[in-house]
């Protein structure tokens, strides 16, 4: 992998990810930018005790702009983009809208392909693993910023989920805490600990294995199974078979095999609800410890090791079935109660019948 960094008209980085050394990248961004100017707050929510950010700033964010306005495409004579080179392979950059930033914390845009039509699960598995690649370096560069406690590289995919540009692309946040979900996990962690002695992650993926009635799909670096509490209609947990904190983690041989059995989970969901239907909307996250002290710190708890948190990626979508969603409504949106319409043991037999033949 070659990485190539260089600066935007308005001072933002922008690196390119190529598979070939000889690639030279030297386009220069000629648009006449003036410095995004941000207005990102941190607040503390005294009862909750968690964390939101306020952003004002992201009202005026790009909104669904023609595909010949598109400003993920490369840039074009007559139309320049946040890419200036006229071709791509993987390509990072500060977001112009952040939801973080400066002393904040940091957004990142991660266009995984310069096709505007292309989606993720269309890349080669060597495409896939450029862009496991370009997640890894980002990781290993946002969490030595001052301030990072913790770095989520995700995709949102699909109108349904709020995309506001088609072109296929995901996000990276580099938080300035621990994110409520991980804080949980935490606890879980810690408390699982104190009781059996043993890492609850390795409980969970072992349980998984010993069932079998909710494994997706399995390699001899990773397994794939719905949650038995899963949250959401479809949802997919992919867990490298050996525990690591984080993507700096993996080793070569589950680095090779991830892109085949990622690229096979997304084509599955696009399979779920049959021929003729849209792509199907979904979510796509990787959990990685916090890279901090502070972040591991739980109140009441003795801190754990960072190398007890487990590595794994989240995969759901908000379609219950075809043509419907699933809202979050009363008891979920107000009481953070979830109720599931799609049994996890249904969910995971569906998604291995629509397995690639």
């Amino acid at each position: 992998m070659k990485k190539t960094t260089t600066l935007l008209a308005d001072g933002r980085e922008l690196i390119y990810y190529d598979s070939a050394d000889a690639v030279v990248r030297d386009s220069v961004d000629q648009r006449p930018l003036e410095r995004v100017a941000t207005t990102s707050e941190i607040r503390h929510d005294r009862l909750l005790g968690d964390t939101v950010a306020i952003a004002s700033h992201r009202q005026g964010r790009t909104y669904h702009p023609p595909a010949d306005q598109c400003p993920l495409c490369p840039s074009r004579p007559g139309r320049p983009s946040e890419i200036p080179a006229a071709d791509y392979e993987v390509a990072v950059f500060e977001n112009r809208f952040p939801s973080l930033a400066g002393t904040r914390g940091r957004c990142e845009v991660v266009c995984f392909t310069s096709d505007h039509d292309a989606s993720f699960a269309g890349l080669t598995p060597a495409g896939a693993r450029l862009v496991l690649d370009a997640w890894t370096d980002r990781t290993r560069e946002l969490s030595q910023l001052p301030g990072v406690v913790q770095v989520y590289p995700f995709e949102n995919r699909g109108e349904e989920i709020g995309v506001t540009l088609g072109h296929p692309h995901g996000q990276i946040y580099a938080y300035p805490f621990t994110t409520p979900r991980t804080d949980r996990m935490l606890r879980s962690l810690t408390a699982h600990r104190g009781r059996t002695g043993r890492n609850l992650f390795d409980d969970v993926l072992a349980d998984e294995i010993a069932d079998g009635s909710r494994i997706v799909l399995t390699g001899d670096h990773w397994t794939a199974f719905v949650p038995y509490a899963a949250h959401w209609p479809y949802e997919v947990h992919l867990y490298p078979n050996r525990r690591v904190p984080d993507l700096l983690g993996l080793d070569e041989d589950a680095r090779a095999e991830f892109p085949h059995l990622y690229l096979e989970l997304l084509r599955r969901f696009d399979r779920i609800f049959g021929e003729g239907q849209p792509p199907t909307p979904y979510v796509s996250g990787w959990h990685q410890a916090p890279f901090t002290g502070d972040g591991l710190t739980v109140p009441g708890f003795p801190a754990p090791d960072r190398r007890d948190f487990a590595l794994h990626l989240e995969l759901f979508t908000i379609r219950r079935t075809s043509g419907k969603l699933k809202f979050l409504a009363g008891s979920e949106s107000g009481m953070s109660a979830f109720v599931n319409d799609v049994p996890p043991e249904s969910a995971a037999l569906r998604l291995r019948e629509v397995a690639s033949s």
